[in-house]
């Protein structure tokens, strides 16, 4: 399988090549998967059926509220006797068979409005994506023995009328897989709808596009999941199914010839669509790494200025010791001789403690030396202040 080219190769009805014709533009504009979802989802609420409640719904009552006092709600209450509706809360939406709150309305804004040039670009990004293979295989259709996508058919192909016809072509240009798929896939419809005439749902299959019915349409629409359409009134619901791009679309040659004329190129404006003009995409080239990278660019810009040094965080001595120790290396002995200090004090107070509960002397105090030198000084300051005192008497 090959994927877009400059030159789209024509099969015919026999699945050989016939020919081949230039790739048109629009097969190679943006792909604006934002604007194929905007635009879908306005679209499709184009088709809403308004919906709404009776208007006097929940109030086909002669109901009136007894007041207060009653050591009840206040809610309008059924009058009359003889059953249990009567005396029966009514009206409210909080009561059972009263009216609904905030009963939908006809006139809701079902409908919207779009741009006539969004319209356009989202279409035009749908066909660009449906020419290109990994969209087309990732939406789910089985294109593996397809020969080429896009696949173009010769404009014989219009002019069938058998449904066995066109499953032979199908088969002879290896599309007839997606519609095994298709019909694999039908299952019953989840919901309310199985009972409204469409019990059944099945997948998308190929979108067959021509540009003249001349048996195509009836040949073609009988096929499980197979969908017809005119060149000139391309659908985005069609060619993007929920939103979702990659529609595996078979062209007829002729379709595929309108195309020019229809949406133009990225210079010329389109012959039909009043002054449209395929949008530009933003780079040509999406190689982003190799343009910049390229001699022409490297050339011009100037050299890489070297990163900025920043200044270390300062830390304080007063609480980092590996700072302090910096700053003082004397501070490490320090520290060390009162970790030394302090693991010998806590060491004697825990001999002492067990000492004194035990009622022994505590060794390595001391306490008896000191107060004997205490003693001894006391007694050398009473002489001494005795003298001072029997000389200053002397003295008088």
């Amino acid at each position: 399988m090959s994927i877009l080219r400059p030159v789209i190769t024509v099969f015919g009805t026999d699945g050989k090549k016939t020919g081949s014709l230039t790739a048109p533009a629009v097969f190679s504009a943006p792909i604006r998967n934002d604007v194929v979802h905007f635009v879908h989802t306005n679209m499709a609420k184009n088709k809403r059926q308004p919906y709404a409640v009776m208007p006097i719904s929940g109030a086909q009552t002669s109901a009136e509220s007894w007041g207060t006092g009653r050591a009840v709600a206040r809610i309008p209450r059924v009058g009359g006797g003889g059953t249990h509706r009567s005396g029966e809360g009514a009206f409210g939406n909080m009561c059972r068979g009263g009216r609904m709150f905030g009963p939908n309305k006809v006139w809701r804004r079902w409908h919207r409005r779009i741009n006539v040039n969004q319209k356009r670009v989202a279409v035009a990004s749908a066909l660009s994506a449906s020419a290109v293979v990994p969209l087309v295989m990732a939406r789910g259709h089985r294109v593996e023995n397809v020969p080429e996508v896009p696949l173009v058919v010769s404009s014989e192909i219009e002019k069938i009328n058998k449904t066995a016809a066109a499953v032979k072509i199908l088969k002879a240009l290896g599309a007839y897989d997606e519609v095994e798929k298709v019909v694999d896939t039908r299952r019953t419809r989840a919901g309310q709808g199985k009972m409204r005439s469409r019990r059944y749902v099945v997948r998308k299959g190929p979108l067959v596009v021509y540009k003249e019915d001349n048996g195509v349409v009836r040949a073609f629409r009988n096929i499980p999941g197979v969908e017809v359409a005119c060149v000139d009134r391309l659908n985005l619901l069609q060619l993007a199914p929920g939103g979702h791009l990659g529609r595996f679309v078979i062209w007829t040659e002729s379709a595929a010839k309108h195309l020019g004329s229809l949406f133009g190129t990225f210079k010329s404006a389109s012959l039909l669509k009043n002054g449209f003009k395929l949008p530009q995409p933003a780079m040509i080239n999406a190689d982003l790494a190799r343009i910049i990278n390229s001699d022409e660019i490297q050339s011009k810009v100037r050299i890489a200025k070297p990163k900025a040094g920043f200044a270390p965080l300062k830390k304080n001595p007063l609480r980092n010791r590996g700072a302090l120790y910096k700053l003082n290396p004397y501070a490490r002995f320090a520290d060390k001789v009162k970790k030394q200090a302090e693991q010998k004090s806590s060491s004697f107070k825990a001999s002492a403690l067990e000492a004194r509960r035990a009622g022994k002397p505590i060794k390595g105090s001391g306490v008896a030396k000191k107060l004997a030198k205490f003693r001894a000084t006391r007694r050398a300051g009473s002489k001494n202040f005795l003298a001072q005192v029997s000389a200053t008497l002397t003295a008088q």
